[in-house]
This record gives structure tokens, sequence and C-alpha cells, in this order.
């Protein structure tokens, strides 16, 4: 005899059984129930200070008290200033440069640990690499200064060797702050890329080698090509870090040149002025998102 699909199952007692598809709409409706606490989270932390700061950058600070005049003199100011224009080219120069060298010096770094050291040792070779991130960021940042000071161990070992007659102004300069930068993202970018380098099959340089091509050949057109996206993932977030970035400009830079973090701070902080600060806050952050769409684009990111 032919059942009707939509009849219910009823058990024993009355009870109607429960059938495979109310069964899969449980995990369904759960899964559903689980996005909710990380949407109520972005919504709090993100999209609600987001918005707030847009609008604040319409806003202008009179008799200390933030008025709702809705005007863009703030993003005029900020294109007619020639400090503020300089602040942000400070910001791209150094974050530009900070990573070129981590990217130059992480890469084969990442080549040697994933195709020289063997798999055994690889383990502890990473460990001994994260550890730099296991201590304070303004600690490292004031460790240099104890090496690059006026007083500190590099001008005394010149001076000591006789190489110089007095102190080298090293510290409080825009080299103090790419060093300090630097030293912390080499080993970011390295475990970045050699997280992409371990995926490289080794058939694609076997090939490659069957065919006559010789190492440099093989790292340039075989390693590096697929190489790229970890390149990119790895650069983008030194890019973004380093922009950013208000503590090592500060220790170690000084105030010898001002870049947007100190741009930003100085408008709270000695004018309070908010709505010049959000304007400042929503070009830096327009520019990032730039940045991130030329990577996305060109690097392919997501392949990583």
């Amino acid at each position: 005899m032919k059942t009707d699909s939509s009849t219910a199952i009823v058990q024993p007692g009355g009870r109607p059984a429960s059938t495979p598809l109310a069964r899969a709409a449980t995990p369904i409706d759960l899964a559903r129930w689980m996005i909710w606490p990380a949407v109520l989270f972005t919504i709090v932390f993100f999209v609600v200070p987001l918005i707030t700061m847009v609008l604040v950058s319409f806003w202008v600070r009179s008799g200390g008290t933030l008025v709702p005049d809705w005007t863009v003199q703030n993003y005029v100011k900020f294109f007619t200033r020639d400090y503020l224009l300089t602040a942000l080219r400070n910001s791209i120069e150094v974050t530009l440069l900070t990573t070129a060298l981590s990217v130059l010096l992480a890469y084969p770094l990442a080549y040697i640990l994933a195709f020289h050291v063997p798999e055994r040792w690889q383990k502890i070779v990473l460990v001994l690499a994260v550890l730099p991130f296991w201590t304070s960021y303004v600690v490292r940042s004031y460790s240099w200064l104890l090496v690059i000071g006026d007083n500190g161990i590099l001008n005394k070992l010149l001076l000591d060797l006789g190489l110089v007659s007095e102190p080298l102004r090293l510290a409080y300069t825009r080299s103090a702050t790419v060093l300090g930068f630097v030293h912390f993202f080499v080993m970011l970018l390295t475990l970045t890329i050699y997280a992409n380098l371990i995926q490289i099959s080794p058939s694609y340089l076997k090939a490659a080698q069957d065919l006559g091509a010789s190492t440099i050949r093989v790292i340039w057109h075989v390693i590096l090509p697929l190489s790229l996206p970890g390149i990119a993932v790895g650069a983008f977030l030194t890019f973004v870090i380093t922009i950013g970035d208000y503590v090592t400009p500060q220790i170690l830079g000084g105030n010898t040149e001002v870049l947007m973090p100190q741009a930003i701070m100085l408008q709270i902080v000695r004018t309070a002025d908010l709505p010049m600060a959000a304007t400042l806050s929503l070009v830096l952050m327009t520019f990032v998102m730039g940045v991130y769409l030329i990577f996305q684009r060109y690097l392919k990111m997501d392949r990583v």
C-alpha cells in the first residue's frame, strides 16, 4: 500500500516520531543562532564606532563642545594644511620602507627554513622565531634605545674602537623607527611566507630541475610566483600595523617628524579636537582600504 509522504509517523503513545527532515533542520537552526553573538559583537564594537566616527568627522569643535554643524571643513583643512599632508606622506614612506625591508629579510629566512632545515628541527626553529612576540612591544622599543642611544652600546663600542670621535645620532630618527618596525615584522613575515612555502609540492621543483633549470631559475620561476600570496598577506599585515602604530614612532622616532598616528593623538591630547581626529582617522583608513584592494586584486591573497 502506498503511503502519503506528507503523513506524519506516529509512535505508540500518540507522539509524532522525528523525521530525518526535522533532525536535519536542528543543526541549521543552531548554527543560525550561534552566528548572532558574532553579529552583535561586530555591530557594537565595529559598525557603531565606525558610524559614530564618520558622523563626528562632519562636526566642529566650538567653545570646548562638539557642534553638529554638518560641514566638510575638517576635510578641507586636512587637504590645505601642509603639516597634515606631510604627516600622511611620512607615514606612507616609513611604512613602505619597513614593508620592503621586512620582505627582503624575511623571504631568505623563510626559504632556508622551509627547504634547507630538516623537518624534525623546523618546529624548534619556529618556536625560536615566535619568542620575540612574547616580549612586550613597548619593552622591545625601549630596548633599542639602550643599543642606539647617544650613550648606548653601539655608540660606546664605536668610541672605544676609535671609529668615531663623538656619538652618532642614531636614536630619535626615521632610521630608528624603521629599525624598530623591521625587528618586529621580519619574524611575522617569515612565518607567513614559510606557511605558504611548505604548501608548494616538491614535484614542481623536481620537474623544473629535470628540465635543466638551475637553483636560481627554480626559485625565480617556480617558488617565487607560487609564494606570492604568502608575501602579499605578510606585507599587507606589516603595512596595516605599521601605518597605524603610535608607540614605535613615538619612542624611537621622538618628535623629529610627525606621522599620522601622532598627528591624530595631537588633535586629541593638545586641542581636544575630536572631529579633526576622526577626519584624520578616516583618511588613514580609506588609504589602507585602497591598499587592501590593490593587494587583493593583483596578488590574490585569497589563495593562501
